[in-house]
């Protein structure tokens, strides 16, 4: 069976507007048949992929794109400045050449100018993928077909080694070639409210600092108005690593053990940006308990079913509530062969007999040194 890592986070936001549906109102979904604040997946994880670019080293990060063509070309004419108006079209032969369909220029602006080569969908590869493909391209580009040259080249396989971190938890699906896709080795659930949670709307007025400053005119004051659907919420987030999985992307666990590593970190202090400067709702979980074990993983959003009931707030019993929960749940279905808890001191309560607490940076070594002991 597989080994997961999965963590589990109590975190409160204020009032915010953090991810947005398509009328600009809170993301929000029914559970236990009422009203919750929700923050989608793809939202964190876009947020954790940014975390990534201030840890992770530039090589271990992907790019996604429908313009990768153009990235590919950055890299040929890095490597030989002599290819620089040949290069777009070595991109995308390489590209052509590994699978994937031919990036075509497509008119823009009114002019109908054509821009540079894109794919009709995005193309998630790594640096050293592309970095890799250039190299391809500029050995291929003395042969009067590069293209026939990089296919006997087996350029295919390059697009197959060396994805990055971001590649190797989040995956990559390639319609066209789906022996180019990789199988995500992380599930993230959508962060949903402990409790109900109403959308408000909060009414603003933008003032026009020439006009405001001349009393005579007529409409002095105002130069804009409008409204911001915002909430605040203790919001349940969960996500779980399958590593034996994250082992197989990234071919070692030495990588895979630096890829958790950054993963947890960037799970654990990301915060997704909308509307940031307006509600300035930075803040990181109050507890985060993370487990090691094999088999199905399973959130512990059920504690929650029921929705909690604020008293003196709802971070409290809901602490109390998920170490319950947690505790009827490993009993029941599934131990786990390790446990730890994160927190501020004087909230951890219970949860200090679910899981060993631990501070944040021993946490990283104890997950290292428990995945380790399992090789």
């Amino acid at each position: 069976m597989s080994t997961y890592v999965e963590i589990h986070a109590l975190q409160t936001v204020p009032p915010s507007c953090i991810n947005r549906d398509d009328t600009g109102a809170p993301k929000s979904a029914i559970y236990g048949g009422v009203h919750r604040a929700r923050v989608s997946s793809q939202s964190w994880k876009r947020a954790i992929r940014e975390d990534f670019n201030q840890r992770l080293d530039p090589k271990d990060i992907g790019t996604r794109s429908t313009q990768i063509a153009s990235e590919i070309a950055k890299a040929i004419v890095a490597l030989d400045p002599t290819l620089s108006e040949q290069a777009i079209n070595l991109a995308a032969d390489a590209m052509e050449a590994s699978g994937f369909k031919r990036p075509v220029s497509k008119s823009r602006g009114k002019n109908k100018v054509a821009g540079d080569p894109e794919t009709g969908y995005l193309v998630f590869l790594s640096q050293r993928q592309i970095e890799a493909l250039a190299a391809a391209a500029v050995e291929a580009s003395a042969d009067d077909k590069p293209l026939a040259a990089m296919k006997s080249a087996k350029v295919k396989s390059l697009v197959n080694a060396d994805h990055s971190v971001d590649i190797a938890l989040f995956g990559r699906m390639i319609a066209d070639s789906t022996d180019l896709n990789v199988d995500a080795a992380c599930q993230v659930a959508h962060a949903l409210s402990v409790h109900e949670a109403s959308t408000e709307y909060d009414f603003y007025t933008a003032v026009d600092d020439a006009r405001d400053r001349d009393d005579s005119e007529e409409d002095a004051g105002a130069g804009m108005m409008g409204t911001v659907g915002f909430l605040s919420a203790t919001l349940y987030r969960y996500a779980a690593v399958n590593m034996d999985q994250l082992n197989r992307n990234l071919g070692s666990s030495e990588a895979s053990s630096r890829a958790l590593k950054a993963f947890v970190q960037g799970f654990i202090e990301s915060m997704p940006t909308g509307k940031i400067n307006t509600f300035a709702n930075g803040t990181r979980p109050a507890v985060v308990l993370v487990t090691v074990a094999e088999g199905q993983p399973t959130s512990l959003v059920e504690a929650f079913e029921e929705p909690v009931r604020a008293e003196d707030g709802h971070l409290k019993p809901a602490i109390a509530r998920l170490a319950t929960h947690a505790n009827e749940v490993f009993e029941t279905w599934r131990r786990p062969r390790a446990s730890f808890v994160v927190g501020l001191p004087s909230l951890v309560g219970d949860l200090d007999k679910v899981g060993r607490v631990v501070s944040i940076d021993d946490l990283y070594d104890a997950l290292r040194d428990e995945l380790s002991e399992s090789e």
